[in-house]
């Protein structure tokens, strides 16, 4: 009998479960009220996304280079696609309750997604996009959407913590790649991934230290945001220093773990 995190990542559930709790929280921290469609449509999309990525990236992959969720979702791939096609239906029902510029802006993010997917998945010159990042500012950008298509006038306001939001979820993406390549990756990373990688700590504590600041000092910025940010680095860098303990799906499991921060918060808001 596996333990219910270990299927909690190889269901690819763990990226679903922190957008929606994250979109949650930037909404509920600002007063502004998400209707339960919109917590739904963000589950759907993003566990489609991850799903599809999963399945793809076991194309044309030898088994040694791939991961324990990759192995899963090819030994059961028919069922993930019914899953997926299950979900875009849930997601097209959604549709109506959504307001237009959330769509407006879903729909630019979107495009991005779609070109990153066709990038990553058709060509052979993938490793020299810093994909880590990407795919951190695409992370950030879906869950804010919600609270500032709702709230135009919040955008101003919540670009330092959208920033450093996204600086962690790139974060989250570097450790698990310096977790899961200890000895480094074939082909190498892009160069801007492999100089963030040697620095990792490093950059860890400054986006957790100016996380800290802005809770403390900007006062137009609800508190729990940056301080759940701050929370989520720091839990990410004690995995760091003890991930000689855990073996790489558990290491994966923690990383995304370090980001429930804001669950942490909730009893504040």
């Amino acid at each position: 009998m596996k333990p219910p995190l270990l299927y909690w990542h190889l269901l690819s559930l763990d990226a679903p479960t922190v957008a929606t709790l994250w979109t949650w929280f930037i909404a509920r921290t600002n007063h502004v009220s998400l209707p339960a469609s919109s917590l739904v449509a963000m589950t759907a999309a993003v566990w489609m996304l991850y799903a599809a990525d999963r399945l793809l990236d076991t194309r044309g992959e030898s088994a040694d280079v791939l991961e324990a969720r990759h192995h899963f979702h090819y030994r059961h791939s028919t069922t993930f696609l019914v899953g997926i096609g299950g979900a875009s239906v849930l997601l097209a029902a959604t549709l109506p309750s959504i307001p237009s510029e959330a769509i407006r802006l879903y729909l630019v993010l979107g495009g991005m997604v779609f070109g990153y997917f066709v990038i990553i998945h058709a060509s052979q010159s993938a490793h020299r996009l810093p994909k880590e990042i990407a795919v951190g500012v695409c992370f950030a950008a879906a869950v804010f959407i919600p609270t500032v298509a709702r709230e135009p006038d919040l955008r101003a306001v919540l670009l330092p913590p959208a920033l450093l939001f996204a600086t962690l979820c790139s974060l989250n993406c570097l450790f698990i790649f310096v977790w899961e390549h200890p000895t480094g990756a074939v082909p190498p990373p892009h160069p801007v991934t492999a100089v963030m990688l040697t620095r990792l700590p490093t950059l860890t504590a400054i986006a957790g230290g100016i996380a800290a600041l802005l809770a403390i000092f900007d006062h137009r910025v609800p508190w729990p945001i940056a301080t759940a940010t701050t929370l989520s680095c720091a839990v990410l860098l004690v995995v760091h220093f003890s991930r000689s303990h855990y073996d790489k799906p558990t290491l994966r499991i923690l990383a995304d773990l370090a980001l429930l921060t804001p669950a942490l918060l909730a009893g504040f808001l």
